[in-house]
Parts: structure tokens; C-alpha cells; sequence
């Protein structure tokens, strides 16, 4: 029996162990807070209601900020997975140990093939997205796994969804949309989220991440288990959990709500139902 293994991140929503580790940090300057507001609202909307994976490290802020916003934020999973230095990867090139390892890691997150079929609630993945190649990868290892256990892919497919994080750029009828050039992604059910063109390059290239990047080489390497705690980190740590406090504030809630107020599915029982309880929240606070 593979152990799973993940990347150690600090529990944000309750941080009470977090000790000295923010003494003599300097405040973190949320220069940005806006947009990721209304970025991580319109996650939420165009999600179906369903479990949440943010996959990588480039949307942990969008993770963090829900995770104090929302009431109850059971839902929202953080998937670490890394394929940028795997040049034209596909499933054949791994070595069968690291295959086994990658599914007991995607297993632990409820991501086996025999669950995905069976379940009802949407899966949506959730990417800062370019060409998409990281989550091409990703469908191409939950296919082929399906393949070797003889699961229902359909099943798996129609349950699945993704939302992608796009750079902002003015619309035009000849607007690139990634997902237009990406024949793996025809029978998938895909909706983008546009966000700001600095911010986006903050969250995907410039930003601090708590976590060392997954990728293949650190899938079965154990020291990945223990917190890094210097300068940087802490740091970046500090970003975090203030981006988790603001979450808390009536100001991003009432943000959050009435940004989700203005997207389609507010047409939806399940989007209302949160609307209503974010705002008492926000008034209350």
C-alpha cells in the first residue's frame, strides 16, 4: 500500500499554531484584494456548486480568501500538482513507481476513478491557465487511470468540470479563448474567468508561494512534509493569512456576494442560498 504524500501548508482558517513564526514581518500589502475578490466570486458562480480543487500553487490566494469568507468552506480543496518542468509529458514516460505514487497522492483527494464515477456533485478544477497544459496532463492521467480500472469514463467526464483563470485582454469576436485550440478539452464543460493583466501575472509568476513547487522528482520525497520557515516563507505566510483575515471582513463579503449577484447563475437555488448567508455575515461582522 502507497502512502499518500503532499506538500506541508499551514491550516490558514484556524492558525492558532502558528507561534512567533510572524514576528517582525512586515504587513503585506494587498494592493490587489479588489480583483482577487471579484476573481474568487466568480469562481464560486460559475462552479455548479460543486467540489472545488485549486489545482498547483498560482490560486492559493483565491483558496485562502474563500476559506475566511465563506460560511462553511468544507468544499474548497487545495490540489498540489506540478508538471511545468515535464516537457511534453504523457502517462508512458513515468516510471510505474511514480504512477503509483501520483495516484495514491490524487486518491487521498477523493480523485480516484472509482469515486468520480459514482459521485454526483461536479468536480471543478480550478487553473491559472495559458495554453492549459497542466490540466490537459491532469484529465490525461484521470483517463488513463479510468482505462486501468475500467471505470466509466463518460461518467467521470460529464462530472468533471474547469474553471480557468485568464489573463484580462478586450473582447473582440476573434478573442483567443485557450480552450477553443485544445481538442481534449472538446467534451469537457469549461468556463473561464478573466482577471486583471497584473494581477494575474502576481498570482501566476511573481507571488511567494508557501509550498515548494510538486513536481514529479518531490511526488514520494518526504522532506516536502515539513515546513520551510524562512524569510520568504514566513513572508509569504504572512500574505496569506492576511488574505484569509480579509475574507472575514464585511467589506469582501458584501463584495463577494454582490459580485456573485451579478453572474448568471445567481438564477440558481444553491447561489442565492449562499448569497443570503454571506451578506448577514458581512452586516454582522
Amino acid at each position: 500500500m502507497i502512502e499518500p504524500n503532499r506538500p506541508f501548508r499551514w491550516d490558514l482558517v484556524r492558525p492558532d499554531h502558528l507561534g512567533s513564526l510572524l514576528e517582525a514581518i512586515p504587513e503585506p500589502d494587498l494592493w490587489f484584494l479588489d480583483e482577487l475578490t471579484d476573481c474568487a466570486a466568480k469562481v464560486l458562480a460559475r462552479s455548479e456548486d460543486g467540489e472545488l480543487h485549486f489545482l498547483g500553487r498560482s490560486v492559493d490566494s483565491v483558496f485562502d480568501l474563500l476559506g475566511g469568507a465563506l460560511p462553511d468552506p468544507g468544499r474548497l480543496h487545495l490540489l498540489p500538482l506540478s508538471t511545468a518542468s515535464i516537457d511534453g509529458w504523457l502517462r508512458g514516460r513515468l516510471h510505474p513507481a511514480e504512477v503509483a505514487q501520483l495516484r495514491a497522492n490524487l486518491a487521498a483527494h477523493g480523485l480516484e476513478p472509482g469515486s468520480l464515477a459514482r459521485g454526483s456533485r461536479p468536480v471543478v478544477f480550478v487553473d491559472v491557465v495559458s495554453t492549459g497544459r497542466t490540466l490537459r496532463q491532469l484529465v490525461d492521467i484521470l483517463r488513463d487511470w479510468a482505462a486501468d480500472e475500467r471505470a466509466d469514463w463518460p461518467a467521470i467526464r460529464r462530472r468533471v468540470r474547469i474553471v480557468g483563470l485568464t489573463r484580462r485582454t478586450h473582447t473582440s469576436p476573434n478573442t483567443h479563448r485557450w480552450q477553443q485550440h485544445a481538442d481534449w478539452a472538446r467534451d469537457l464543460t469549461i468556463r473561464n474567468v478573466s482577471v486583471e493583466s497584473s494581477v494575474f501575472s502576481y498570482l501566476a509568476d511573481h507571488q511567494q508561494k508557501l509550498t515548494r513547487s510538486f513536481g514529479r522528482e518531490l511526488w514520494a520525497a518526504e522532506d516536502v512534509r515539513e515546513p520551510a520557515r524562512d524569510h520568504r516563507t514566513r513572508r509569504a505566510l504572512a500574505e496569506a493569512v492576511a488574505i484569509v483575515e480579509a475574507g472575514r471582513t464585511p467589506g469582501v463579503r458584501d463584495r463577494l456576494a454582490r459580485t456573485m449577484g451579478r453572474e448568471p447563475a445567481i438564477a440558481d437555488a444553491w447561489l442565492r442560498d449562499l448569497v443570503r448567508r454571506l451578506l448577514p455575515r458581512a452586516s454582522r461582522a
